[in-house]
This record gives structure tokens, sequence and C-alpha cells, in this order.
């Protein structure tokens, strides 16, 4: 079983597009770290890693961020290792000590928006004073989304990307780049 795994990942990846290198990324976490900086010092704010996509982002910009803060996660799905999203579920539902804080929330990707819009619903219903959004990267697609984020790392196409915490059938999240599946 896991040969055949290490070789659909490796196909995967052979038959895959490089669109966003690990110095680019690096690059964009560092000035999205000093951008929320600039907005959140002093304002000690929950900071909240979306699992488990966010994780490599989380893990980049924390340590940038130069002013203290309170951390946590929460852990909605859409997508469960397939290529399409569905109903939002709640593995890990938002912390409850966020009445009359400030909250940022770090994701990977502002792919449709459903799923950002449901974490800031649930955020403001759990009585936060202001509601952030980071997001690595915003998918420059078709439709209007219903939320925008505050602080954007870089736009990505309409296509299937994985890398740098997004996975692609539960595989690639370990890459330092991103990737997308070729057209």
């Amino acid at each position: 079983m896991d040969v055949l795994i290490d070789k659909e990942a490796k196909q995967l990846l052979k038959n895959a597009e490089l669109i966003a290198s690990a110095h680019m990324l690096t690059e964009t976490v560092e000035r999205m770290a000093k951008e929320i900086t600039t907005v959140l010092a002093g304002q000690y704010p929950l900071v909240l890693c979306v699992m488990s996509s966010a994780v490599v982002f989380t893990g980049k910009l924390l340590p940038l961020l130069n002013f203290p803060l309170d951390f946590d996660y929460l852990h909605p799905t859409r997508y469960n290792h397939t290529l399409q999203g569905g109903v939002i579920e709640w593995k890990v539902s938002p912390p409850d000590n966020l009445k009359g804080r400030v909250v940022l929330v770090l994701d990977d990707i502002l792919d449709e928006g459903f799923t950002l819009a449901a974490i800031r619903q649930r955020v403001m219903e759990g009585g936060a004073k202001a509601f952030y959004s980071a997001v690595l990267a915003d998918k420059v697609i078709s439709k209007t989304k219903p939320i925008c984020a505050d602080f954007i790392g870089m736009s990505l196409p309409d296509r299937y990307v994985f890398g740098y915490g997004m996975d692609i059938k539960g595989l690639w999240r370990n890459l330092p780049a991103i990737f997308a599946i070729k057209e």
C-alpha cells in the first residue's frame, strides 16, 4: 500500500507546475508580518491557525510578528482529501475565549471564501471585538466571494494548488513551494 501512495505522490508532483518558489514564499511571509505588525501591535490579539493547511504558513509567520499575542487553532474542513469543497465540518470549533478579543485568523488560501466567512461568523458570534484574516494566497476566481481577507500574501490562478501546507489528496503538505496541477 505505501508503495502505491509513494508512486501516486511522485506522479502528482511530476505532473505539476511550480507557481510560487520557496524564496518567493519567504519574501511574502516577511512582508505580511510587517503589515500585520503595523496594524495589530499593541492589541494583544488572539491568533487562530486554520488547521491543517495553514500550519506551515502559521509556523513561518508567528516568529516574525513583533508583538505579544495569544495563540490557538480551529479546524473546519470542506475538502476531506477530495478536490472539491463540500459542506463545512467543524473538527475543532473556535475557542470559548473570544469575548472582547481582537482575533486574527491565519489561513492558507482564500478560494471561494465559504470557510473563512463561516469562521468569521462563528468568531463574531463568540463575542469578538474585531476580526482580521490573513491568507497566504487569494485565488483569483470569476465568482464574487462572501469575504475578503485583510492581509493577502499573493494572488494565485484558479487552479488546484498544493504544497506549503496545502495538500492534494492528503499528500504534499510538506513541500517548501506551491505547485499547481497542469492544465
